[in-house]
């Protein structure tokens, strides 16, 4: 497969030069041979040639070049700034080498257990290889588009939108980060290669679930999170307990049989574990009263 070839060109300004001087050259052989059919005819070729030759003037702008090609042959692609001259007959087309961004819309897909989801993407790409954009792809710039699409549904099918369950350490859309950014800007790089086309940067920029069942996965959420919140609190209060019936032991402050023991620890669970302010109640008399 043919690659990038790397071109070469005279300077605009020498070109313009040889312009002036070939057309003052025809300007006196018209003036000074006008009775002279054949040295008339040469001077207005030379004009003509000149005027022809300033269709190779090309200006070249920074992060910018230019493909040229002959009669449909590839004769390279002209990469240096400036203001140059190239053979009038080539055919040009320019491409830009500066850094593009694409800020795809959310689009609907389904995430790996199949729960619709919508996700977008940000996508900061660039033309690396100006044979393959202008040649191995009709449109480069639609097939940036296309691809990230492609691209974008495929890594939301390998992965979870979320983890409800905190043994599980399989990586998810929303909490794997720089990971799921990673595997995404892979799939694009090997997708867009065969274009010619560096992926700078690709990373999600929205996430949430799809309209029909964000209301559901929402209340899913919070009673998972009620739940491991209280989970954090009953081992925290039996801890609590464990070390108060320890120092009560150790102290000799009060010696307490299995009933009395199974009464306290009941009371100090109530206490710590209640989401609301508990109210005590004074015992005058006993404590089996």
């Amino acid at each position: 497969m043919e690659k990038e070839k790397i071109a070469s060109a005279s300077s605009g300004y020498s070109g313009i030069i040889l312009f002036f001087i070939t057309v003052g050259l025809g300007i006196g052989g018209i003036i000074l041979f006008n009775q002279v059919a054949p040295l008339l005819i040469l001077s207005l070729v030379l004009i003509l040639v000149a005027l022809f030759s300033m269709l190779g003037l090309v200006v070249v702008n920074p992060n910018e070049s230019v493909v040229m090609t002959l009669f449909g042959a590839y004769k390279g692609t002209l990469k240096e700034n400036g203001f140059f001259w190239i053979n009038p007959f080539y055919h040009r087309k320019k491409i830009s080498l500066r850094a593009r961004n694409l800020n795809r819309d959310p689009i609907k897909v389904n995430d790996k257990l199949g729960n619709p989801i919508m996700i977008g993407i940000v996508l900061v790409w660039k033309v690396e290889e100006t044979f393959r954009a202008a040649f191995e792809v009709d449109d480069y710039a639609h097939f940036v588009d296309i691809q990230s699409e492609s691209a974008t549904r495929k890594l939301a099918g390998h992965y979870a939108y979320d983890n409800f369950d905190d043994e599980q350490k399989e990586i998810t859309l929303r909490a794997g980060g720089e990971e799921v950014n990673q595997a995404l800007e892979n799939e694009l790089s090997e997708r867009l290669a065969m274009a010619g086309i560096k992926v700078l940067e690709a990373r999600i920029s929205y996430l949430a679930y799809a309209s029909e069942i964000a209301g559901a996965m929402l209340r899913r959420q919070q009673a998972t999170a009620v739940v491991a919140a209280r989970t954090k609190i009953v081992e925290g209060a039996v801890s609590m307990v464990e070390l108060a019936l320890d120092q009560l032991s150790k102290k000799h402050v009060v010696d307490l049989d299995e009933d009395k023991k199974a009464t306290m620890i009941s009371n100090l669970m109530v206490v710590l574990c209640s989401d609301k302010d508990t109210t005590p109640v004074v015992n005058t008399g006993t404590l089996h009263q």
